[in-house]
């Protein structure tokens, strides 16, 4: 969908329209829902700490994911890009290990090793195309790289803002720094893309769409919520379904072809997902749970 919105604007406009959309409904939702849970008198304020704290997400995580994920794609080979998104839910476990604490448990690492093996096989990645040193791509592959550092620091540090803020809250005060940022930056160098907005073609003004509901509403916010219930690493390893989705959505849609290679991949990786969440959260359910007869 950036692709698609990019054939007629740039990657600062791409960024900053379909996350400025995004920003007014969570506004809406989240005004709208604390008028109806607030108690009489002036929500408390937030403290300075945490002030700071969204605009690191907003600056570090948001900014960096979205942005140079959006000009790295005009920049690099799709293989790269493919390549390098694979990297995010090692790099999610690294952030996790570093603010939060979390570890790798023996499960987390059999998990991640079937995910790993399994998304290989239906990632999609053309291995004879990759061009990963070429000086005309190493722009492009060094953007998609901080791309995905800076959504694992988002993911990660989110999660230690959840423990007082709901996800829309998360979300949204995070998007206002994305914006105080962009907004100027947009004018400057890419003010032809409001004056266009009544000439961009269908297929344009789909890709915007589709990028404002999916990638930066509807998914942030789901994220966000499983966020709450799971480790930061649980979630993070989530996103090696992507690639499995991405084939079964192909062959509907589109009617390619998948192999048995391709099946078998996918079948690998939910496997994972299914080990280092469902089994992982029985395991530390019997864990925690008292030994011995109860008392009457």
């Amino acid at each position: 969908m950036s692709k698609l919105a990019q054939q007629q604007t740039g990657p600062v406009f791409t960024t900053f329209f379909p996350i400025s959309l995004a920003a007014i409904a969570l506004f809406v939702l989240v005004h709208y829902g604390r008028n109806r849970r607030a108690a009489p008198g002036k929500p408390p304020k937030m403290p300075r700490r945490t002030f700071f704290d969204f605009v690191a997400i907003g600056l570090f995580g948001q900014i960096g994911a979205q942005f140079f994920g959006n000009w790295g794609v005009r920049l690099s080979l799709a293989s790269n890009s493919a390549l390098l998104s694979l990297t995010l839910p090692i790099s999610t476990a690294v952030m996790a290990y570093l603010i939060l604490g979390e570890r790798m448990t023996w499960v987390r690492w059999a998990s991640f090793a079937l995910a790993l093996a399994g998304v290989v096989e239906c990632s999609g990645i053309d291995w004879n195309s990759l061009d990963m040193t070429s000086p005309r791509f190493m722009l492009g592959n060094v953007m998609l790289f901080v791309s995905v550092v800076a959504s694992a620091f988002y993911n990660v540090y989110s999660k230690h803002l959840l423990r007082c803020y709901s996800p829309l809250q998360v979300l949204l005060y995070s998007y206002y720094t994305v914006i105080a940022v962009l907004l100027p930056l947009v004018l400057y160098a890419e003010p032809q893309g409001f004056r266009n907005l009544p000439h961009y073609s269908a297929s344009v003004w789909a890709g915007l769409a589709l990028l404002t509901v999916f990638q930066y509403f509807l998914s942030m916010v789901i994220f966000l919520n499983v966020l709450t219930r799971l480790d930061a690493i649980q979630a993070g390893l989530m996103n090696y379904l992507i690639p499995f989705f991405g084939l079964v959505a192909a062959a509907i849609v589109l009617h390619e072809r998948l192999t048995r290679f391709m099946v078998f991949g996918g079948a690998l990786v939910l496997t994972s997902t299914l080990l280092i969440t469902v089994y992982e959260e029985h395991r530390q359910g019997r864990s925690k749970s008292p030994v011995g007869p109860t008392p009457e």
